[in-house]
């Protein structure tokens, strides 16, 4: 069956399914007595805007994201059920293009109708709580758009003012909690009522990630002690089942005041039957969760209570489903099942989606959907120079250096009201696209001028969020070390030798922006590609500098990356979760957006804070796009002249050390 014919069954499948013809009810339904019913939850998390399955920075679909398609899976899925719900955790407002056009082009006005809002309003939502995301363009803003929903928000954490002495006192901005009066039908099928709580919560962090907003206006109480006052209140007002909408990953076992992932928490509160998370980007159960303290994969349970984490940008549904059993007039929890269920799969490395859009949300949304893509299209900025990475491995590098200006740019705004703000601030980038199984056109290239949003896709490949690491002036000279260790060893005197490591992947190789430093390749490589120490005595990395003078090796630095490489992606000695001081909630090609609206002129030009160490005799060969040719002569620090054709389209340049 070739990826068409699969498609096409998948499609009728699911279009079947939807139809009644071939759906298979979930166990629970098939088993439920007459004192029993079957409820399933439905969750959506982390959507940011992402409506329909496409990618509006690299201009093209995209078959793993958008709410158009996990709506598809929705009509499955609540008729394998006898009851079902569907909810939304939170970060639904803010996080791609469309986002940013309504915010910052056509803007809100009151009664307008925000296009995530039109997408939910289709689909029957009964509840969302809110996300860090929510406050991104003010409260102001915000609070237009909620106008419009058909459905509730609630929010236990978020006050109008100072905390009081006791949470159920706290002037909140929305309701802590609802309790909707629902009819089930049991196993026999009968109906009965049943009273549903679900209470909402947002990381205290948005007071850090969204001061300029929310400072003076609002505060924050710690996740847990706020659902310890208010789910006892939902109790006593005749909640049969409570569900948490926990807008917060699962963090430390151990419970330390205002976490930010809290859900491990917040699922040991007692009266708690059932929770929703999110914020983390993850989908649980899942295999990312292996090993986690506090969950257990195979049960579905977060703190031995059933949970969900629903993945983002629609790219699964979080399913919750639970038994209830009927004990006089009241029901509780006797049995669940979990599950995240994507919108697309993978076959032989290709994404093949699972089903296609429901035409209804994608139409709710057609007028949205096309001004976005004018307006990805329309130039928010200009570069003064062109952005390539014809040759980011050999040479500082104008795509590298940009991404490095933006990164810390934000993160001394983030810092700035922190213990760190005193604290000199490095940047780390590495080029994505640089050739190698990519191809000889695999490389970033937008040429000086007009600058696009759809522009930072060729800057910026991955979904990253911008994280930053607090570490020594030893460990920065590691870090680089282990960078250095892209390029082969050569031998004095000899022309002409390879330079690339080709099993090194480009994106380990991190460029430390705000030192300067050399990289003497007669020196083996200190560590291996996958970091382990195999040269003790190789020290690659010379002459670093701060500020013009040695690096004092037990200065602080606080370095800006991103989530992967600062969650020990890579294998970097001395980095990992440990030494992380700031965990952004904006992904890394937000920040670029963010910055070149905020410079109008960006001007990229490498400033050649690096370079090889001269070897008297010496030459090498590395491989880079044709079209590098156009930019050869102005890369600085280095001089370099092509050597001839490569293979598969490569071209052939020489460096004389």
């Amino acid at each position: 069956m070739n990826a068409h014919q699969a498609f096409s069954r998948r499609s009728f499948l699911a279009g079947a399914g939807a139809a009644g013809a071939l759906i298979a009810l979930h166990p629970f339904s098939v088993r439920a007595a007459a004192n029993q019913a079957h409820l399933r939850i439905m969750e959506t998390t982390d959507l940011h805007v992402h409506v329909f399955p496409y990618d509006y920075y690299a201009d093209k679909p995209n078959d793993t994201m958008g709410l158009a398609r996990t709506a598809t899976i929705m009509d499955q899925i609540r008729a394998e059920a006898t009851n079902a719900m569907l909810i939304d955790n939170g970060d639904f407002l803010q996080g791609n293009p469309m986002g940013d056009y309504i915010a910052y082009e056509r803007g809100m006005k009151e009664g307008d109708l925000h296009p995530i809002i039109k997408a939910m309003n289709t689909l029957g939502y009964e509840c969302s709580t809110l996300g860090n995301h929510e406050f991104n363009y003010g409260l102001d803003f915000m609070f237009k758009v909620l106008a419009g929903a058909n459905f509730p928000f609630v929010c236990a954490n978020l006050t109008k003012g100072n905390l009081a002495a006791n949470p159920r006192k706290d002037e909140l901005f929305m309701k802590p909690y609802v309790i909707l009066d629902k009819t089930v039908k049991d196993g026999a099928g009968e109906e009965h009522p049943v009273r549903i709580g679900l209470i909402g919560f947002v990381p205290p962090q948005i007071m850090t990630w969204d001061a300029g907003h929310l400072t003076g206006k609002a505060m924050t109480r710690d996740i847990v002690k706020a659902a310890e006052a208010w789910v006892p209140q939902m109790k006593e007002e005749g909640a049969d089942v409570i569900i948490a909408l926990s807008h917060s990953g699962v963090g430390p076992a151990r419970y330390e005041e205002n976490l930010e992932n809290a859900s491990l928490q917040v699922a040991g509160i007692d009266g708690i039957d059932a929770i929703v998370t999110g914020h983390s980007h993850l989908d649980f159960p899942g295999p990312k969760f292996d090993g986690v303290a506090g969950v257990d994969n195979a049960a579905g349970t977060i703190g031995g209570k059933p949970g969900v984490m629903g993945g983002f940008w629609g790219s699964h549904l979080g399913l919750i489903d639970l038994m209830l059993e009927r004990d006089g007039n009241e029901w509780r929890v006797v049995g669940s099942t979990s599950e995240a269920r994507p919108i697309f799969e993978r076959v032989d490395g290709q994404v093949e989606p699972s089903v296609e859009s429901k035409t209804e949300v994608e139409e709710a949304v057609q007028s949205d959907h096309e001004a976005t893509l004018t307006y990805v299209r329309t130039a928010v900025g200009e570069t003064s120079a062109p952005l390539h990475s014809y040759f980011a491995l050999v040479a500082d590098d104008p795509s590298v250096q940009i991404v490095a200006n933006a990164q810390v740019w934000y993160i001394e705004e983030m810092l700035k009201e922190t213990e760190y703000k005193d604290i000199p601030v490095l940047s780390a980038a590495a080029p994505f696209k640089a050739g190698g199984r990519g191809g000889p056109e695999y490389y970033t290239d937008v040429p000086a001028g007009d600058i696009a949003i759809k522009h930072v896709a060729d800057l910026y490949l991955y979904p990253n969020t911008v994280q930053a690491v607090l570490i020594t002036g030893a460990d920065v000279k590691e870090w680089l070390e282990m960078s250095a260790g892209i390029f082969n060893q050569v031998e004095l005197g000899k022309p002409d030798q390879p330079l690339i490591n080709l099993a090194f992947p480009s994106y380990n190789y991190d460029v430390i922006d705000g030192v300067t430093y050399t990289i003497d390749l007669s020196q083996p490589p200190r560590y291996s590609s996958e970091g382990e120490l195999i040269n003790p005595d190789a020290h690659r990395i010379k002459d670093v500098r701060f500020d013009g003078d040695p690096i004092d090796p037990t200065q602080k630095f606080v370095v800006a990356t991103n989530n992967y490489r600062a969650g020990g992606g890579g294998n970097f000695p001395g980095i990992g979760p440990d030494k992380v001081v700031f965990e952004a909630p904006d992904t890394n090609r937000d920040v670029i957006v963010r910055y070149i609206v905020e410079q109008g002129t960006i001007n990229p030009s490498a400033d050649a804070n690096w370079t090889f160490e001269p070897l008297e005799g010496t030459s090498v060969l590395f491989e880079t796009g044709p079209k590098g040719a156009e930019f050869a002569a102005n890369v600085k620090g280095v001089s370099i002249e092509p050597a001839g054709d490569g293979e598969g389209g490569f071209a052939h340049y020489r460096i004389t050390l």
